[in-house]
């Protein structure tokens, strides 16, 4: 690719070095992260015409599923989905059942499960308002409580999530604007509702930190490919012959990277620089969120990533099973003796006779009790449980008495593994959010339209409790702390209120 930096003025960002990224590191990082995310999907692959699939196995398909890359050759038929046929290996029976996405699926509920409340430090309350107003605007007009739950999926499956705030063109240009500003917050919430707010792939991000420190990200480099809204021309015979075999004429994509830094950024289309342009933050508008924190790296923990063995074990372990009951479920009979037997009906009430003396008949199969299989897929189970943090208690599916759940203490304890996991969540997420309204803050403020102060710009992120609760308990709760001397504003905080200048009581904006 033939980039360019002298834009940036940065000697240390070099040329060659984002060259490596974009040709070497994107596909290792690619192989990596779609491997997790297959694994949490499991899509479905075709992988023939389903007129022209002939007998492949013992069973038959025109499909494989994506964890089907974790079984055995002994089960699948093949190396790999795809791969050349493993020797005279037939294909058997092949379930899989995904534990991965619902366990994933049940710690974003729990997350962001309810709408979380954002609370401004600002010192004064009609500004405290205000600012709530124009965060309000940004998130509700990103997709609000949807933007969390698909922020924390790829934080769950990934390990971590990249939130890249795109302000809008109007906002550039009253950055820029010789003229002097009015503040207005109308006109703040106005543009703050332009304002993009990106969550970035894993595999698309290639970002370069500070060499001393991991945790400050210097420029941001997303290196994909994005499909456009036209087809590629086939003007020659061949290449419309050869679309026509394919299945007609090819989408037109373009492979894009973006560098982006804090004074400057630019976009290649096809190796080609299509736009560029000066940045007035004076930081790199990302804001990176580990799903939860793993210290010395830039990416978090996945929840995906140390379930695969365990779910490859389980998959390996049910398709062995359905493949014993299907050779020992239907009972078996051996004739000896009989004679055309080929040309008697074989049906209830039927008697067969025969002069042969030593004729009998045998019955073998049926099918018959492996414990020990069983108690090895439910250890299976147990050990996702274990790994997860998220039983099977969280999806409602009780198969024991296990005491009485009425009880707040007895049903906490029940979830303890995964309330845990979601508190640590609550500090990762929660801080990503926090900066997330303090980028926007302080974009309004160099922009001359909502001038802020650092200490203005304090937020705070409230999560409400995802176990149900008893309004009555809560607010005689509250009622005890006042007596005891809490003060009344921490009080209704707690209540999900804030106390108003005036002495009346104000909701607090809820995303």
């Amino acid at each position: 690719m033939a980039f360019n930096f002298v834009l940036f003025g940065d000697k240390e960002l070099r040329e060659s070095f984002v060259e490596w990224l974009v040709e070497e590191k994107a596909a290792q990082v690619g192989r990596h992260f779609g491997r997790l995310w297959e694994y949490y999907a499991n899509h479905m692959h075709e992988t023939c015409e389903a007129s022209r699939c002939g007998t492949v196995g013992e069973t038959n398909g025109d499909y494989v599923l994506a964890q089907e890359r974790g079984l055995p050759a002994r089960i699948t038929g093949v190396t790999a989905p795809g791969a050349v046929s493993a020797g005279d290996i037939r294909r058997k029976e092949v379930v899989i059942e995904n534990d991965i996405a619902w366990r994933v699926n049940a710690m974003v509920d729990f997350l962001f499960g309810k709408p979380v409340s954002i609370v401004s430090r600002a010192s004064q309350p009609q500004m405290r308002r205000e600012i709530e107003a124009i965060i309000g605007a940004v998130f509700g007009a990103n997709g609000g409580i949807g933007f969390f739950q698909d922020m924390a999926v790829l934080g769950s499956v990934y390990g971590f999530v990249d939130c890249l705030v795109r302000p809008d063109e109007e906002l550039y240009e009253h950055t820029y604007s010789a003229h002097p500003k009015q503040p207005s917050v109308q006109k703040a919430i106005e543009l703050a509702r332009a304002i993009g707010l990106e969550l970035v792939e894993a595999p698309r991000a290639l970002p370069i930190l500070e060499e001393g420190d991991y945790r400050k990200l210097r420029y941001y480099v997303q290196h994909f490919v994005q499909q456009r809204n036209s087809v590629a021309s086939r003007a020659s015979f061949l290449s419309r012959l050869l679309g026509s075999a394919m299945g007609g004429a090819a989408r037109e994509a373009a492979e894009v990277t973006e560098i982006i830094g804090a004074n400057a950024w630019q976009r290649y289309e096809n190796g080609e620089l299509a736009a560029e342009g000066p940045s007035p933050w004076g930081f790199v508008p990302v804001v990176h969120i580990q799903n939860i924190a793993q210290p010395y790296y830039y990416e978090g923990q996945s929840d995906v990533e140390p379930l695969i063995p365990l779910q490859d074990e389980l998959n390996t372990r049910l398709s062995d099973r359905a493949s014993r009951i299907t050779m020992q479920a239907f009972k078996m009979y051996l004739f000896k003796g009989i004679q055309k037997l080929d040309e008697k009906a074989i049906s209830p009430g039927r008697i067969w006779c025969t002069s042969d003396p030593e004729a009998s008949v045998e019955q073998f199969g049926g099918d018959s009790r492996a414990p020990s299989e069983d108690a090895h897929i439910t250890e299976v189970r147990e050990a996702l449980d274990k790994t997860s943090g998220v039983t099977p208690i969280v999806a409602g599916l009780l198969k024991s008495k296990l005491g009485n759940l009425t009880s707040a203490v007895a049903l906490k304890m029940t979830l303890m593994g995964t309330l845990s996991k979601t508190e640590r969540k609550k500090f990762t997420y929660g801080r990503g959010i926090a900066r997330l309204a303090t980028m926007v803050l302080e974009m309004l403020d160099r922009s001359g339209v909502y001038p802020t102060s650092t200490e203005d710009r304090g937020i705070e992120v409230i999560f409400p409790n995802p176990l149900p609760e008893d309004t009555t308990e809560k607010l005689k709760e509250a009622q005890l702390k006042l007596e005891l001397g809490v003060s009344r504003e921490q009080v209704l905080r707690e209540l999900g209120y804030e106390g108003a200048a005036d002495g009346t009581v104000a909701e607090r904006i809820e995303v």
